[in-house]
């Protein structure tokens, strides 16, 4: 029996690469200011690349029913932060598209990036070869130095 596909690691559109697992965005490897509902609204967007994920759906996932809050004003003010850290534009969309009154669609070209070496913290230990083992014969641990 085949284990069911695991979720994404990372969603690369362009220079960015949204970190799904550390609900960090970053843009040519440089962390990029972006966290909470906005990151979560963005992490909606990314999943349904090309489709229309609607208000509703939105609301739903990170408002539950016995949440009061202004979600109009909570919903537009996360979209604005979105654009802000990608730098897009409501009136020019280059990232996240506007269906009035229906919801949002990503409109760029995106792609799953599994972790790969060049994530900083791998590239941090390329190329490093283990130490010689310090006592003989008593232990296979190995030592990075």
């Amino acid at each position: 029996m085949e284990d069911p596909p695991r979720p994404p690691h990372s969603i690369r559109f362009e220079a960015f690469r949204a970190d799904l697992q550390s609900r960090e965005l970053f843009k040519n490897e440089q962390k990029v200011k972006l966290s909470g509902q906005p990151f979560e609204v963005l992490a909606m967007l990314l999943a349904r690349s090309g489709e229309l994920v609607t208000r509703e759906e939105l609301r739903k996932k990170l408002w539950p029913e016995d949440t009061f809050v202004d979600f109009d004003h909570s919903l537009n003010t996360a979209i604005n932060k979105i654009r802000e850290a990608l730098g897009d534009s409501a009136e020019n969309p280059h990232f996240v598209e506007t269906l009035p009154r229906r919801g949002y669609r990503f409109i760029a070209p995106a792609e799953t990036a599994p972790r790969s070496v060049s994530t900083p913290e791998a590239g941090a230990w390329a190329g490093l070869k283990p130490a010689p083992t310090l006592t003989k014969g008593l232990s296979h641990n190995k030592v990075y130095l």
